[in-house]
Parts: C-alpha cells; sequence; structure tokens
C-alpha cells in the first residue's frame, strides 16, 4: 500500500526502500544476462558475446580498485584478491584441484 503525506501543500510520495531498489536492480541484472545468454546457442557466440564482455568488465573493476581477478574452472570459482594474496591462493586452489582429481 503506498501513504501519500502532504507537506506545505504538496504531496509527498515516499520513496522505494534501497533493499527493494536493490532487489529489483539485481533481478533486472538477472534477467538481462539470462536473455542474453538464450540468444546465443554455441559455446563460441556465448563466450565471445556474453561471457568475455563480462568478464572484461570485471577485470576493468577489479584494476580500477587494484584487486587481483583469478577465475579457475569446472563449474565456476571467481576470486577477488590483492596482488600479495593472488599467488597464494591461486597455489591453494591448484592443490586443492590436484588432490580432488587423484582421489576416488
Amino acid at each position: 500500500m503506498l501513504r501519500l503525506s502532504i507537506e506545505n501543500g504538496k504531496k509527498i510520495i515516499p520513496k522505494k526502500s534501497a533493499k527493494n531498489r536493490n532487489k529489483k536492480s539485481l533481478n533486472h541484472l538477472i534477467d538481462l544476462f539470462s536473455r542474453e545468454m538464450a540468444k546465443h546457442h554455441d559455446i563460441e557466440s556465448l563466450n565471445s558475446n556474453v561471457l568475455m564482455p563480462f568478464i572484461m568488465a570485471l577485470e576493468k573493476v577489479a584494476y580500477e580498485r587494484n584487486y587481483i581477478l583469478n577465475i579457475y574452472g569446472e563449474k565456476s570459482n571467481l576470486v577477488f584478491t590483492n596482488g600479495e594474496d593472488a599467488e597464494k591462493i591461486y597455489e591453494l586452489i591448484e592443490k586443492y584441484l590436484d588432490v580432488k582429481e587423484l582421489s576416488p
């Protein structure tokens, strides 16, 4: 229910809460990516037209914030770190994946 208040003879319409705006924005972004991804029926097209531009945007933001962006694999692993920790985290993940491959 929308409630109006009157102040100095003018109707004041309350703004939506930040939580609602963020949820709407997130849902909009998810819908946008889902629609864009659905347009591409092969991995090459999906990679070139959706995934790589997204990764490039992530890299740009990471660089501007002095983060290191590490993307690994299998299902997905995405890690933002500072330069000092990047190599150590990469090694930890690689060791984990190596052990996982060896175990039945």
